[in-house]
């Protein structure tokens, strides 16, 4: 396995209110984990959410008891969200604040999969950029019941309004997928400080033309930001069988 994870402030915010973590060795109970979170709330709340939500849940998976990775993962994502949802509840600075949150384990071939929230997971090959996740978003629940085009959501001004977030509500509610990954297929996580900046058609081309994660990474970064940088940007880059293919 070969990973690149990088994180930026952007052009326009004052600070980052993204937070990564990935980690290519075992994590508790799972062989390895990677996690984007964006949060909100306001200039630090946001900050406060993401780093808190994404550091409980691996100091949860660190100590779990549990084998089965969409449990480890649901348990930490639970844990992690009362933990903000009751500093929100009793800290007036951090009132309202939440997180989205997408997660990743890779055990052999399977690939297992956490999100909540508009943050996203692909799966890319030379054939296209498919997004495994689905985004808790207004636009996006409007787009799947016909109310919208792919087009019409993409452009509207509301399309940051998301309906689900890691600490908003007393419960969260994930969602899972569990996939079997195919030889030559990379993983690309993010937040939509990318995807609202680097068109599908760009993504797929940095992806398929730069030979090593750390360079593909870079060069999203650096699309995005010159393509205006209008929020915070995060990425995880992951060739997760590049072992297995060069035997």
């Amino acid at each position: 396995m070969l990973f690149a994870s990088k994180t930026d402030v952007g052009q326009v915010r004052s600070s980052n209110q993204d937070y990564v973590f990935a980690a290519s060795e075992s994590i508790g109970p799972l062989s390895n984990l990677f996690v984007i979170a964006d949060g909100m709330g306001g200039h630090k709340a946001g900050e406060y959410a993401s780093s808190k939500a994404v550091q409980h849940a691996v100091s949860t998976i660190e100590t779990s008891a549990l084998k089965e990775p969409v449990a480890v993962l649901d348990q930490a994502i639970s844990s992690a969200n009362s933990v903000i949802y009751e500093m929100a509840a009793s800290d007036d600075s951090k009132r309202g604040m939440g997180t989205t949150f997408v997660a990743a384990t890779i055990c052999g071939q399977h690939l297992y999969v956490a999100n909540v929230g508009d943050s996203r997971l692909y799966l890319v090959d030379h054939s296209g950029l498919c997004q495994v996740t689905r985004d808790h978003s207004l636009v996006e629940e409007m787009r799947r019941s016909g109310e919208m085009t792919r087009d019409e959501a993409m452009h509207n001004p509301n399309k940051n309004i998301i309906t689900r977030a890691v600490g908003v509500e007393a419960e969260v509610h994930p969602d899972y997928f569990d996939l079997f990954l195919q030889p030559r297929e990379q993983i690309l996580m993010c937040t939509d400080g990318l995807t609202n900046m680097v068109p599908d058609e760009e993504i797929l081309r940095i992806m398929n033309t730069e030979p090593e994660p750390e360079m593909r990474a870079e060069r999203l970064l650096e699309l995005a930001n010159f393509n205006g940088g209008k929020d915070n940007i995060s990425v995880i880059v992951i060739d997760p069988l590049v072992d297995a293919e060069r035997m």
